[in-house]
């Protein structure tokens, strides 16, 4: 019988595929949302928001390259902390996962409805006070079964298409980049002293970090990660893709801001301040502003190739993300099965569309969908930095291709930096994504229940540190300063001080409420790992 090959993914194209997802929707607006909120300092948020991101990355870069894995993100806290863990942050990441393939399609359909050529008036009425039309659902539908159908048929084909439209997506932004500073730049914009470089006080940096849509832009490295067992040599190369990626994206999301707040124009400016601007396509707009209708058409073109290509790239990490959720038998098996001939999980693929059409049914704009998106993969990333050193405490012996000495001290910090960032999306938007994250509890105890019979009390020892966290930051969210859709019952910055301190006793409890053991399948996976 003739063995089957089975089609491994190179570095070069993992890279593409991550900046494929990182570079989506989001720096088509954020640039401009991010200037009306916080002036120049949008410059420090988009710092700030890689920063975030990269220190949380480098927690589970680590386990990644300890166990590679397709799906790998949905099963590291089990390894650790046992199934209930294991299950309320594979399923926080998964939510956050399939809901970013209809909001990337949602997001073409309504920048498609914008476009201002004659021949595109009958794309105009799909969308309506800012919400998908019947007419316009049919589109969305449309486009995320050509998502899935790409991903369908084999690795390669995807990883083709990904490759091809990644390249456009970087080059884009550069040619955007260099033609706003060339054709129009005003040094003067940035300020001349910390008041006018920070017109709206500091707590609109982080405002803008969360609501800019600056955190979800770069929160997509989970991409290599999750398909680290279909890579080429994955305990070195998932460490140098998210690297590589992560740098690549910050430095064009940082340039883009930069080139944005050069191009306005100083009369705009004095009439009504950086609150006052508010473009309908950002980019595209200041191009025609300054004679560039040439730009202004690719921007429009690339407005429906950067949602359409990120939407392809989810569709593949969310599929794993589900076939490796099945792992733990308390998701029905038949999801992760894989096809034989490419070895991807097809019926998964088939289950995300099927969710993936109720949810924009629900949610019909993109940032209703961008809310529940940002929130849960906050929560789910709190797992990470706890995960990696619960398990240097329990098994130091484990193979780790990547064990950076400052982890120690990168952990925490990460930890802190994502409730913040959790803190960052407002009432009631936190209580909203804890409450979608709960759905999945009745299926888990349905299965734990009738097949597993689990030990209850192992389970919330090592699981209670998290649901308390997120009772806590339910509150606090409610209580906090009013900047951040609080009651101001605890006044900023002094709602940062709280969130720290507690935070920083939560990252303890949760490191030291491990399992006794590692989980027995992981060093199952550690064990092919190459040094």
């Amino acid at each position: 019988m003739k063995k089957l090959k089975v089609q491994k993914i190179s570095l070069f194209s993992g890279i593409m595929l991550a900046l494929n997802s990182l570079i989506g929707s989001g720096w088509l607006f954020g640039a401009g949302t991010a200037a009306r909120v916080a002036g120049p300092a949008a410059i420090i948020s988009w710092v700030l928001g890689a920063v975030i991101i990269i220190s949380i990355a480098l927690t589970y870069v680590e386990l990644g390259a300890m166990f590679p894995e397709s799906g790998g993100m949905s099963r590291y806290a089990q390894y650790s902390h046992g199934q209930l863990l294991g299950f309320i942050a594979a399923w926080a990441n998964w939510i956050s996962l399939i809901t970013l393939v209809p909001m990337e399609a949602v997001a073409s359909v309504q920048y498609m409805s914008s476009w201002p050529w004659s021949w595109a008036n009958w794309a105009h009425h799909f969308m309506k006070n800012g919400n998908i039309t019947g007419a316009g659902m049919w589109v969305v539908i449309l486009f995320m079964l050509v998502f899935t159908l790409i991903n369908f048929w084999s690795v390669k084909l995807m990883t083709r298409f990904t490759n091809l439209i990644s390249v456009f997506k970087i080059v884009l932004p550069s040619l955007t980049i260099l033609m706003l500073v060339v054709a129009g730049f005003h040094p003067a914009n940035f300020g001349h002293s910390v008041g006018t470089f920070m017109p709206y006080g500091s707590r609109s940096i982080f405002e803008a970090a969360a609501v800019s849509g600056i955190i979800m832009s770069y929160d997509a490295f989970q991409t290599i990660i999750n398909m680290g067992g279909e890579m080429v040599n994955p305990h070195k190369n998932i460490v140098r893709g998210v690297l590589i990626s992560m740098i690549i994206t910050a430095v064009i999301y940082i340039m883009l801001q930069v080139a944005f707040i050069g191009a306005i124009d100083p009369a705009m400016l004095a009439k009504g301040g950086w609150h006052g601007i508010n473009f309908t396509s950002p980019f595209a707009d200041i191009a025609i502003l300054l004679g560039m209708n040439w730009l202004a058409i690719l921007l429009y073109m690339d407005a429906f190739v950067s949602p359409f290509g990120t939407g392809v790239a989810f569709v593949a990490t969310a599929s794993r993300a589900l076939a490796a959720m099945t792992h733990t038998k308390h998701l029905p098996q038949w999801l992760g099965r894989l096809a034989r001939r490419y070895m991807i999980p097809r019926f998964a693929m088939v289950a995300d569309f099927v969710l993936a059409v109720i949810l924009v049914n629900t949610f019909r704009n993109w940032s209703l969908l961008a809310t529940v998106i940002t929130g849960s993969t906050l929560i789910a990333y709190l797992t990470g930095p706890v995960t990696v050193m619960a398990l240097r405490k329990m098994r130091p012996d484990l193979k780790r291709p990547f064990a950076p000495k400052y982890m120690s001290w990168l952990a925490p910090v990460a930890f802190v930096l994502a409730s913040l960032a959790i803190y960052w999306t407002m009432w009631p938007t936190t209580i909203q994504v804890i409450l979608v994250i709960t759905l999945g509890l009745p299926i888990y105890l349905y299965y734990e229940f009738r097949y597993h019979h689990t030990a209850w009390g192992i389970q919330l020892k090592s699981s209670a540190w998290l649901l308390c966290y997120l009772i806590f930051i339910s509150i606090m969210s409610y209580a906090g300063s009013e900047g951040f859709g609080g009651q101001d019952w605890v006044k900023y910055p002094w709602d940062f001080v709280v969130i720290i301190v507690v935070s920083l006793l939560f990252y303890w409890w949760g490191t030291h409420s491990h399992l006794p053991e590692v989980d027995h399948v992981a060093e199952e996976v550690n064990q092919r790992v190459k040094l």
